[in-house]
């Protein structure tokens, strides 16, 4: 099932600073069961409160490393999404510090594709992360310009190896 299809009736929390991004998520995942926070302490309180198959966390504006911690605590998956953090250093330690995906918001549009292989492995207990990067490789190739992962080797060698899924892993994923 792709995308919006296999997130209906899913429960997400979306965080972000900006209003207009909360809502043209809400839309793009008009399937789901939404809780939006404006802000740190709102989030902070649904997450507290609720159970959620899946996040979306701005990095800016909202502490949204603080909520990675607190929510992949609490076994919630994560997709950080962001505009002004969008750099090489953020994709890595949104990763190190246990987001499943990092979406630049120009590609807002797919965020339910997105979302739905995060949630998918999370269900199969898949840990490792999903098609997003290989879909997403040549915006990161544009943005950060030619060579952007040498300055990392030893993490993206690591990042690759567990980005390489077994045949018996994509089995029981299909």
């Amino acid at each position: 099932m792709e995308g919006p299809e296999r997130l209906v009736g899913k429960k997400i929390l979306i965080v972000d600073d900006e209003l207009d991004v909360l809502e043209t998520v809400e839309e793009l995942l008009s399937g789901c069961l939404i809780d939006k926070a404006p802000s740190f302490e709102t989030a902070v309180k649904f997450l507290n409160k609720n159970h959620y198959d899946g996040a979306i966390f701005d990095i800016m504006g909202v502490q949204g490393y603080e909520l990675l911690r607190i929510a992949t605590g609490k076994g919630v998956p994560v997709l950080m999404l962001t505009a002004h953090a969008l750099s090489p250093e953020n994709l890595i330690k949104s990763i190190k510090e246990g987001a499943q995906s990092y979406v630049p918001k120009d590609n807002l549009s797919q965020i339910a594709v997105f979302l739905g292989e995060m949630i998918e492995a999370h269900q199969k207990g898949i840990d490792k992360p999903t098609g997003w990067f290989s879909k997403l490789k040549p915006f990161f190739d544009r943005q950060f310009g030619p060579g952007w992962r040498e300055k990392d080797q030893e993490f993206w060698r690591d990042f690759d190896s567990k980005r390489a899924v077994s045949k018996k892993d994509l089995q029981d994923f299909l």
